[in-house]
């Protein structure tokens, strides 16, 4: 007997692609048939079968009616999602940065193309976020890995859909035809434009698909990609390929499809059931939480590895891990923490934190926070969006604008203020460069679009560089890319009354007795400072743990 197949939903496209806004009615089912059909006819001029930019921002905004800030972000996330070698990503960081104008800057990306038919996917994939908006977090301890039960008004009560791997199935289920209308040549479809029962499925279609879809064959410990998965011999008969037409029976494909899907075994169910504790952090004495970490690596090299940590309270918790590089983190209810996680990550979301600090090594994709308060976030990442935060900070250098969604208030937008020995190699290793740098253009979506009130540039006089407290090899000294002008400024005049004030001091010849009272009464005013801007926690809570009670290492 053959061995079976199993295929799921990729983790990256719904947690990373379908970006945390609802869609424009535009990118709905009827308009991205219109322009599946739009891009096949006009082939020949870099519709089909990739698009490149200059196309696309032509449909966006003359046919869907986008603005060219919204089509430009939909084109980038997609290519941020694609493999890509690092040197590449750097090489054109450097191209952008070198633009003097945004004529140069258009010709720049107009050199940048897609591949169409898994575009068309990524744009329908949008619909996820339409459905997960309302359904985000209401409550949970710890993210439950069990499908979200409805609400009093049908609404689901769970965590997002962007993490929840149940819902990533359950959505792809429900669209499966849809989205394998979507691939057709313009031939197999019916004047309604729908499949018949003699519809057929290019293989290039199928290897689109595969920007969905992965898989396994039971026993082999290999993941594959759905195309591959697809022309293995035992499972040609079920899901009805031709090799003559080098394509697939359309209703043999969609029912084998079917019976195929299940829920991804490296996604966050599976972290939270049978993934590996960590004891990163301590049980706080004195409270009834208990923080949760889990991680699913390490599993197989095809996947990205997932971190979870949830209700870490009280407490500095950092880590330069391997367990960590190249991983997808989520960080779930922590509150009046110092959180350092000091490694090349993948994507990392916060949410429903508080009264938090957390300091991130470069992070490849996206950095996502929702329903914060009063928590500072400190990375350089390559995007930054924010939903539904109250008095939040934000000190990054990033390649793209911060995306400033529903909900917000007060959010403070600071340029990156430090650095540890590494930060430069896990740069490079992730493809980020210092230049350009848009951490002061942010662009505002939603119903505040037009508001800028919810937002502020930090102040330079409020502005201080951050330390690191802690040693590490490596060789970067300095803050990447340094500062801009007006707070590099700032800083030089505080250091200069510092030295004014130490010169006062030395000159005003003290006697032994009026120092040491001196001495006692800067000590006593420092340690109110302490207590109350909440550094005293920060400072004891890097003592080293008892010997019994050490953090675990992983």
């Amino acid at each position: 007997m053959a061995a079976a197949v199993a295929l799921w939903v990729r983790t990256e496209p719904p947690l990373l692609g379908a970006l945390p806004l609802p869609p424009p009615g535009r990118l709905g089912r009827p308009y991205l048939r219109k322009m599946a059909a739009y891009a096949r006819r006009r082939a020949a001029e870099g519709c089909f079968p990739r698009l490149r930019w200059a196309r696309w921002r032509h449909i966006a905004c003359g046919k869907l009616r986008l603005s060219r800030g919204l089509a430009w972000l939909y084109f980038q996330r997609f290519l941020r999602l694609l493999p890509a070698p690092p040197p590449r990503s750097l090489r054109r960081a450097e191209a952008e940065a070198a633009c003097g104008s945004a004529e140069e800057l258009e010709r720049e990306r107009s050199k940048l193309s897609v591949d169409t038919l898994q575009f068309l996917l990524f744009l329908y994939l949008q619909q996820l976020s339409r459905l997960s908006l309302r359904t985000a977090l209401r409550g949970e301890q710890w993210p439950s890995p069990a499908a979200a039960a409805p609400g009093p008004a049908g609404k689901g009560a769970g965590q997002s859909k962007n993490w929840n791997d149940q819902d990533h199935l359950a959505f792809l289920l429900a669209h499966l035809s849809d989205m394998l209308e979507l691939l057709l040549e313009p031939e197999q479809l019916s004047a309604s434009s729908h499949a018949t029962s003699n519809s057929l499925v290019s293989y290039e279609a199928v290897c689109a698909l595969s920007f969905l879809i992965e898989g396994t064959v039971e026993g082999s410990g290999t993941v594959h990609p759905l195309h591959e998965l697809a022309l293995w011999q035992p499972c040609q008969e079920k899901n009805g390929y031709s090799k003559s037409n080098n394509a697939f029976s359309f209703p043999k494909l969609e029912s084998w499809l079917r019976s195929c899907l299940t829920t991804n075994p490296f996604g966050m169910t599976a972290c939270l059931r049978s993934g590996k504790k960590l004891a990163w952090a301590q049980q706080v004495e004195g409270t009834t939480r208990r923080a949760k970490i889990a991680c699913n690596a390490p599993v197989v090299p095809e996947v990205f590895p997932m971190v979870i940590m949830s209700q870490v309270y009280k407490q500095t918790l950092a880590k330069s891990s391997d367990t960590l590089v190249g991983a997808h983190v989520r960080i779930h209810r922590c509150n009046e923490s110092f959180i350092y996680l000091l490694s090349p990550l993948r994507s990392v979301t916060i949410e429903k934190c508080r009264n938090s600090t957390f300091v991130l090594g470069p992070v490849q994709v996206s950095v996502h926070v929702h329903s914060c308060d009063n928590v500072k976030v400190i990375a350089v990442c390559y995007s930054l969006s924010l939903s539904s935060t109250t008095g939040c900070t934000f000190h990054v250098l990033t390649p793209t604008q911060p995306l400033i969604l529903a909900g917000n208030q007060a959010v403070s937008l600071a340029p990156f203020h430090t650095h540890y020995p590494m930060l430069e190699d896990h740069m490079a290793q992730v493809g980020l460069a210092t230049l350009p740098n848009y951490w002061d253009s942010p662009m505002l979506l939603g119903k505040e679009s037009s508001d800028t009130s919810i937002f502020r540039l930090l102040p330079p006089s409020d502005f201080y560089t951050f330390v690191i407290p802690f040693e590490m090899e490596g060789d970067t000294t300095e803050t990447p890319g340094g500062l801009p002008h007006a707070y590099q400024k700032a800083l030089s005049q505080r250091e200069q009354k510092v030295q004014i004030w130490q010169k006062m001091v030395k000159e005003a010849c003290l006697s032994k007795d009026q120092r040491k009272q001196f001495q006692m009464l800067v000590e006593s005013k420092f340690y109110e400072w302490l207590i109350q801007t909440g550094n005293r926690q920060q400072l004891d809570s890097l003592v080293p743990p008892a010997v019994g009670s050490k953090q675990a290492a992983g």
